[in-house]
Formats: structure tokens, C-alpha cells, sequence
């Protein structure tokens, strides 16, 4: 019999009627953000960590009562995240900021059970604060490996000059008064073999600072729930880890909790000719989808090829007034036309979270597809006041 970490699933043509679907929406798929999740808490039952959902990848909190189990806790990377995880959530409470601010320290102190600084100056800034607290909170530092595995410069945490962590040389001579953890994060989108390789280069350079540290977190990045994700390997990191230092380990996978899991359905809106056949749709790469332009990668659409593979080759454009708003170029079996329907797969992580209202066009409904009951949900719809109230 598999284990639960072998069910890995591809669910990118599994899709429920879209005729009475009105667009552009995102389509949570709940069987999936449960497999996810299964997957995950079997690595952290297999392996003895812990596993918290990274809410900067995916907050879709009114199916956090339906996956909250799978995991620990959250982590966190702002105020608003942080208390979103703490009110919505429950269990352990992380939070990691480049910089906190003097007058939202004390909020930090009561929502969270583990804060990470990313520098020694912040640390002392609000080291009697924390200490000096009736609540007590864990606290680590955030580390920097010098160890590159991404390849994407702008999701590379230890490229040249970045502003996040601290290097080995700087904790020379440091007072370790009130620090419990350490804290690195330096994958995206990584299988295990990176995380092995940045293990090496993290305990080579911060080994004689690991004895009698309570915790070690090893950030997220992972692609536990990738099929070709060799979840043996990572169980056997955090086992030898936690043996060999006698410390508790986390892990924060946030696009590995959401993979898979939704779909950015639009409905194509006009076809003009420019050079080719160009199709409109009522998605945007810019609004809804920004980690096409930044990454930037080409999103799969259900049924549709690469450029010239089927008979009928557009290219995709949004609604935005940015020339640059296009989603990429794809071959149909069938000619598109007005009213037609396309469904963007692996939409559920870093999309709701990082939309815009940007030339007023609305953000897409959020709605959630259970496939055991047959029913989809609306969550929440989006209308004019919710770009209004955004600027006065």
C-alpha cells in the first residue's frame, strides 16, 4: 500500500462545469488543498518537524477550518498576515520581518509564538521589549547561508547584496542572550537536493553557533508536493538534523500547500488580427496573475497546445491599458470566439495574494469546487467599492 506521500496528484484537466460560472474567478479546488496538505503533515509525521503554511503564498482563509490539521501553525511576513493567522488559523504563530517598526512590535509580541530578526541592530532595538514581555516568544535569527540555488534573481534570497540575513561573520563576538532559533530561507520552487546542499553550506558556516539552540527553521521553497518531489530525501534531512543537533526543525512550505489546487478561469472577450491572431480575455497578467510577467513563466491552459501545435495559434492579451499585458501564445483544437471559456491551471498560490485593482479592473471572484459534494461556493465577489475604498 502507498503512503499518503506517494498519492500525488495531477489534476490540471479534472474540472468541474464552467457554463454558469461568471469570470474571472478563481477556482479553489478543496480535494486537492487537502491532499496537499496530507502530504505535507505525512513529512512532518515521518520525519518529526514541523510544517507551517507560508500565508504569503496562499491566505485564503475561509478554507482554513477545512486544512488547518495538516499543519502547526502559520508564518508570517507582515502585521496584517501575522493576525490573520493568529485569529483565522490557531496553532504556532511565526513571523519574519526585514524590519519591525517601534509601534507594532507589542502586537507582534502578543499574536506570535516565534519571531525571527533579520538583522543584530533590530534585534537589540527590541531585545528588552520582547524579554522584558509577560508574553513569552521564541526568538531566532534570520541567517544568511551564502548559498545559491535560484536560478531568478528577484526570488533569490542569497544573491550578492541581499538585504536578507545575516552572514556568519557578523554573530563574531554576539551576545546569544534570548535567542532560541535560527532561521534561514534560501529555496524557490526546490527539490530536496537543494535544501541537502544549502544544509551543507548553512552547518558549515553556522555550526559552532547550533549547540543548545531550541529551534531551526528551514524556510520554505520546498516543492514537497511536486510529483517528481523526493519526499524520502527531505525526511531524512530533518531526522538527521534534529539527531545530530537536538533541536526542533520547521519547515514553511507555502506554493507546495496551494499546487495544483485552482484554476483562473476567464472568458475570452474580443479576437482582432495584428500580426496574428490575437485573443482578449477578461484576465490580466499584470492584475491577476503577476507572477507571469515577474517570473516569468507561461501558465497552462486546459486543452490547449504551444504555438503552432494544434490548428488555431493565438495570443493571449488582458484587459489593462499596459502594452505589456500579455499572458502568452497558445494553440486551440476549435477557433476562439467571444464567450468562450479558459481555464488557467495552478492559479491558487501567489495570485489572490498578490492582485491589484490596477486600472480599476476587478479583482476575480473567489469561488470554492468540492468535488466530493459536487458544489461550488462562492467565497467573495468584488465589485466597484472594493477599488474605491482603496484610495480614500
Amino acid at each position: 500500500m502507498k503512503s499518503k506521500i506517494d498519492l500525488r496528484h495531477e489534476r490540471s484537466g479534472l474540472l468541474p462545469d464552467l457554463s454558469g460560472i461568471k469570470t474571472p474567478c478563481y477556482l479553489l479546488d478543496l480535494s486537492a488543498l487537502k491532499s496537499n496538505g496530507e502530504i505535507i503533515s505525512e513529512v512532518a509525521k515521518e520525519s518529526g518537524g514541523k510544517a507551517l503554511l507560508a500565508l504569503k503564498a496562499f491566505a485564503a482563509w475561509p478554507v482554513f477550518p477545512e486544512i488547518s490539521k495538516y499543519y502547526s501553525g502559520t508564518c508570517s511576513s507582515s502585521l496584517d498576515e501575522t493576525r490573520l493567522g493568529f485569529e483565522e488559523f490557531g496553532g504556532e504563530v511565526h513571523a519574519f520581518s526585514p524590519a519591525y517598526k517601534d509601534c507594532e512590535i507589542e502586537e507582534y509580541i502578543r499574536m506570535c509564538s516565534h519571531l525571527s530578526f533579520n538583522s543584530l541592530s533590530q534585534w537589540e532595538r527590541h531585545k528588552r521589549t520582547i524579554l522584558d514581555s509577560e508574553k513569552k516568544v521564541s526568538c531566532g535569527l534570520r541567517v544568511n547561508p551564502e548559498h545559491c540555488e535560484v536560478e531568478t534573481a528577484i526570488y533569490n534570497p542569497c544573491r550578492p547584496g541581499s538585504r536578507l540575513g545575516i552572514r556568519a561573520g557578523e554573530l563574531e563576538n554576539f551576545d546569544f542572550e534570548g535567542i532560541e532559533g535560527l532561521h534561514f530561507h534560501a529555496l524557490c520552487e526546490n527539490n530536496a537536493d537543494a535544501l541537502e546542499r544549502t544544509l551543507d553550506a548553512f552547518e558549515e558556516r553556522f555550526a559552532s553557533y547550533l549547540d543548545g539552540m531550541k529551534w531551526v527553521n528551514f524556510g520554505g521553497g520546498h516543492h514537497i508536493t511536486r510529483k517528481d518531489y523526493d519526499t524520502g530525501l527531505l525526511i531524512d534531512l530533518i531526522k538527521e538534523f534534529r539527531k545530530k543537533w537536538g533541536c526542533e526543525v520547521y519547515i514553511e512550505p507555502g506554493e507546495a500547500c496551494a499546487l495544483n489546487a485552482g484554476w483562473l478561469i476567464s472568458e475570452v472577450v474580443d479576437i482582432k488580427d495584428n500580426d496574428g491572431m490575437i485573443a482578449i480575455v477578461d484576465a490580466s497578467a499584470t492584475a491577476h496573475m503577476p507572477d507571469v510577467l515577474e517570473m516569468p513563466y507561461r501558465p497552462y491552459i486546459v486543452g490547449s497546445a504551444k504555438p503552432g501545435k494544434k490548428k488555431y495559434t493565438y495570443r493571449l492579451g488582458g484587459p489593462s491599458c499596459l502594452s505589456g499585458d500579455d499572458i502568452g501564445t497558445y494553440s486551440f483544437d476549435c477557433e476562439l470566439k467571444p464567450g468562450d471559456k479558459l481555464a488557467f491551471t495552478d492559479m491558487a498560490h501567489y495570485t489572490m495574494v498578490k492582485n491589484t485593482t490596477f486600472n480599476g479592473i476587478r479583482l476575480p471572484d473567489i469561488l470554492l469546487w468540492d468535488p466530493e459534494k459536487d458544489s461550488i461556493e462562492v467565497l467573495r465577489t468584488f465589485g466597484y467599492e472594493d477599488f474605491r475604498s482603496r484610495l480614500g
